[in-house]
């Protein structure tokens, strides 16, 4: 719980840095707050990598916040359970991207992820219900892919599917 709180302090503290006035440019954003997130919670005793990629975009002040803590949770998430042990090559990368109206947003580990077969998430925690709430505020459906190799939750706002289904 004490982690989360400084967590959520970390994206109001990147938001109101950035003169959050406006529409903010959300790969700058994501990029200073996985910063701020590598330097509080990446120890030196179990290295991880933590990358943001993006093709740009803007959001709302408020819509930026609301990715912002799913982006926290999520990183929080890998860092607790996708790296157990002396795992060398540890990876987290966050992935924005924007067509138009529509985005993506991607949070991704090369963690132990979870065998074939198995549910990506057998009980669901406070994060995963904190991501899912803050999804349906954005509009936004949440899909996880749990396997061997690691695991991904991908957030997508699409506006097209949504018409898509009105004009038919």
């Amino acid at each position: 719980a004490h982690r989360r709180v400084i967590s959520i302090a970390a994206v109001q503290r990147q938001l109101h840095g950035s003169g959050a006035d406006g529409p903010i440019e959300m790969v700058p954003y994501l990029t200073r707050l996985c910063d701020t997130l590598a330097t509080s919670m990446i120890v030196n005793a179990r290295p991880v990598s933590l990358k943001v990629v993006g093709d740009g975009g803007l959001a709302t002040s408020r819509d930026a916040e609301s990715l912002g803590l799913i982006v926290t949770e999520l990183v929080m998430n890998a860092l607790k359970h996708a790296f157990p042990g002396d795992k060398n090559d540890s990876r987290i990368s966050v992935v924005y991207e924007v067509n138009g109206t529509n985005w993506k947003l991607s949070v991704a580990d090369n963690g132990v992820g979870k065998p074939d077969g198995v549910s990506a998430q057998s009980k669901p925690g406070l994060g995963s219900g904190i991501v899912k709430a803050l999804a349906r505020q954005l509009d936004a459906t949440v899909e996880t892919v749990a396997g061997p190799a690691g695991t991904t939750v991908a957030i997508t706002h699409a506006t097209f599917a949504t018409n898509e289904a009105h004009a038919a």
